[in-house]
């Protein structure tokens, strides 16, 4: 095991350092001009001597290689510069809205988890009932309305009509509500169909039907046998969806003006602040890769095997 998960932390270096090598490329592919978006932020007139000065300034002048290098010694200190709108390290700046996002991410997959796993298992051991027909349609709806579209709905509903929630900010448990259920409708509807047919698809299995021979009675063999084979799925949804959600929030972020790391970074993209698009690019990539490992680390300590499979593939 311990073999295994330092071959993974391993393979991590050259995803990371792709992730990096992408985020320069586009930087540098962009039409927009650092130094040009920096004294336009600042609201400097462009002159050319101010461009020179800048572009030399941010090292735009020296050799592609040379900058690269020098980026990825910034990146390893977490430095990646200063904002051009406010004039302060990025890094400071996102680590001030990483707890609001992150609050957010967390509850949105708790309710959804809460929601989603005893819903999911009625579905498939009531299969064709009401309980199976009500989850299908929360399925059905929850995957096909738009998300900003869910948040004005519900923004207009329990706020503008019944004034029981407040409409934005962040404070109270009470703003948390209709952003979290915002998020957590299209992962409900995942995650329902997602363990009802992995929940099916175990019921049918051999193991199964010895284990009611046997006279096993049917919650033993549901909570020891089947949920633990077919939460193997969910488990991974779950932590891919994690990384979409701490960096994916922006939308509801704006819907609820919510002070996260989403919001800043479409701040970021309106005034062209090229240094917390590259921390926002970057940052993401990384967190996608995190998830990925503790998943894998999960699926591992459930299902040992795995490790065994690997090194049997090597």
């Amino acid at each position: 095991m311990i073999g295994y998960i330092g071959k993974r932390m391993i393979a991590i270096i050259p995803i990371v350092i792709i992730a990096t090598l992408v985020t320069f490329a586009l930087i540098h592919i962009s039409p927009v001009d650092p130094a040009e978006a920096y004294l336009t932020a600042a609201h400097i007139y462009p002159t050319p001597e101010l461009l020179a000065e800048k572009r030399h300034e941010f090292g735009l002048d020296q050799p592609l290689l040379t900058q690269y290098v020098n980026t990825l010694q910034r990146i390893v200190q977490l430095d990646f510069g200063t904002s051009y709108l406010t004039n302060k390290p990025v890094w400071d700046e996102v680590k001030l809205r990483l707890p609001a996002t992150a609050e957010l991410a967390l509850w949105s997959m708790l309710f959804s988890a809460v929601v989603s796993i005893p819903l999911g298992i009625l579905a498939a051991v009531y299969k064709n009932s009401w309980i199976d027909m009500v989850s299908r349609a929360i399925s059905y709806f929850g995957a096909s309305i738009p998300q900003f579209w869910l948040g004005y709905l519900l923004i207009f509903f329990f706020s503008v009509k019944l004034d029981w929630l407040p409409v934005e900010g962040r404070g109270s448990w009470e703003s948390l509500v209709l952003p979290t259920v915002t998020l957590s409708l299209v992962l409900i509807a995942v995650y329902t169909r997602l363990l009802r047919s992995s929940v099916l698809e175990q019921l049918g299995e051999t193991y199964v039907q010895y284990a009611r021979t046997r006279g096993i009675r049917e919650r033993v063999i549901m909570l020891k046998h089947v949920l633990k084979i077919a939460i193997s799925p969910l488990i991974t949804g779950m932590g891919m969806n994690m990384g979409k959600l701490l960096t994916g929030t922006i939308i509801v972020e704006q819907v609820f003006s919510w002070p996260g790391f989403g919001r800043y970074f479409v701040e970021a993209i309106f005034n062209r602040d090229i240094p917390v698009i590259q921390c926002y690019v970057f940052f993401a990539a990384c967190l996608f890769i995190v998830c990925n490992l503790l998943v894998d680390l999960v699926q591992l300590y459930m299902d040992p095997r795995i490790s065994a499979k690997g090194r049997a593939e090597h």
